[in-house]
């Protein structure tokens, strides 16, 4: 197994309270399931969990071992925050198959300094965060480095085909050609002068087009009115 991280956990039962008692105790619960694996309820330590998962997230593999049984080899599969702090509320460990492809989400790292942004005032634009890519478990990039110091001009980028990683043994789900990271020119004074008032402009189109529109309207409901009142009288046969 390598020298790649270890987590322990200790069985425990589905109870809503039981959950709310470990938390307040400094553990997290969690479940771990695989194709070959029935679904098993656990709990574990909270802060070295959060310590490990924020040296691997969800597509570096974890030793995952349960009491005293075998460890598991099992990936991130999810995880559930508090919408108010943030705080970790639940983790899904998910056991591979490592001779079964998998597809994970790998976070692109952004480091150096892109030269047209430092000497040329330029945007940095990162159309790509994180790619979904395809692999065995023992291929999975524990995480893509990008070095946008070869960002030197407007015209330079790095595309998905850029990225080092085996290119054979990883398929990425966006095509080679995919714009990753560039730098964009800075707006003119005119540009942003023209943003400014854009809002204002669209602002006054759509009051405009209501007062057309409630207008129309109007004048259809007179027409209509005009037409009633002039309508033929159904004569009665003697």
């Amino acid at each position: 197994m390598g020298n790649r991280l270890k987590v322990s956990a200790q069985n425990r039962a589905e109870v809503r309270k039981q959950a709310q008692k470990l938390r307040r105790e400094g553990l997290l619960p969690g479940v771990v399931y695989g194709k070959q694996l029935e679904s098993k309820n656990l709990s574990v330590n909270r802060k070295e969990f959060e310590k490990i998962y924020k040296q691997t997230g969800e597509s570096t593999l974890v030793d995952l071992t349960v009491g005293s049984e075998k460890p598991l080899t099992v990936l991130v599969n999810a995880i559930q925050r508090d919408g108010l702090t943030n705080e970790i509320l639940h983790v899904d460990f998910h056991e591979v198959d490592m001779k079964t492809k998998i597809k994970a989400k790998v976070i692109l790292q952004f480091v150096g300094e892109a030269m047209a942004v430092k000497d040329l005032g330029g945007v940095l634009v990162k159309n790509v965060t994180e790619v979904e890519v395809e692999c065995l478990p023992a291929d999975l990039p524990k995480g893509l480095v990008i070095n946008i110091s070869k960002l030197k001009t407007f015209q330079d980028s790095i595309k998905i085909s850029d990225l080092e990683f085996d290119h054979e043994k990883v398929k990425v789900a966006l095509k080679p050609e995919t714009v990753v990271v560039k730098v964009a020119e800075p707006r003119t004074e005119e540009e942003l002068k023209e943003l400014s008032e854009k809002p204002i402009e669209d602002a006054v189109e759509s009051v405009e087009g209501v007062v057309k529109e409630e207008k129309k309207e109007g004048e259809e409901g007179k027409d209509g009115e005009k037409k009633e009142e002039t309508s033929p009288k159904e004569e009665k046969k003697s």
